[in-house]
């Protein structure tokens, strides 16, 4: 079994993993040192509807976000396939991660090993690949809304 680790703490490293994206690519968190801030958002599983709620809102705000430079970084342990499918059912801008094997969640210390998905969570990440600002759900019901996200990313230039 591996072992669980615990989340990143605000102010160390982010750290860094590869994972396919939606469009086929790998993406890992390092990539967007010193050219973009990155919010890492975990989510449970595509199809949810708090899950759906919470990316149909990425989309909407994707305009505030992309203008602060902030690469939104969605992540489930959902499949490749099922992300694609998720992603056109909806329209989404952002290309959805796949970590089927669960090594990012371990690494953010955000997998629940009862159920094997990981836990909503979001990471804010300055370009110099530091962790400004994170919070871990209690439940998967809730969520931050992009007001509260928006704040935190204009706190990284003040």
């Amino acid at each position: 079994m591996v072992p669980i680790s615990s989340a990143p703490a605000v102010g160390e490293l982010a750290p860094d993993f590869s994972l396919y994206n939606t469009a086929g690519r790998r993406v890992s968190v390092s990539q967007f040192r010193h050219t973009q801030h990155v919010l890492l958002a975990f989510f449970p599983l595509a199809f949810t509807s708090t899950c759906t709620a919470e990316l149909c809102a990425f989309t909407e705000d994707f305009d505030q976000f992309t203008t602060q430079d902030v690469t939104i970084l969605p992540i489930s342990v959902d499949a490749v396939p099922s992300l694609k499918e998720f992603k056109a059912k909806y329209a989404m801008h952002v290309d959805l991660l796949s970590d089927f094997k669960r090594e990012a969640s371990r690494a953010y210390g955000v997998l629940r090993e009862e159920s094997y998905v990981s836990k909503r969570a979001y990471f804010l990440i300055d370009q110099s690949g530091v962790i400004r600002w994170s919070h871990i759900e209690d439940t998967a019901h809730n969520r931050r809304e992009n007001s509260e996200i928006l704040a935190a990313i204009a706190s990284l230039k003040g």
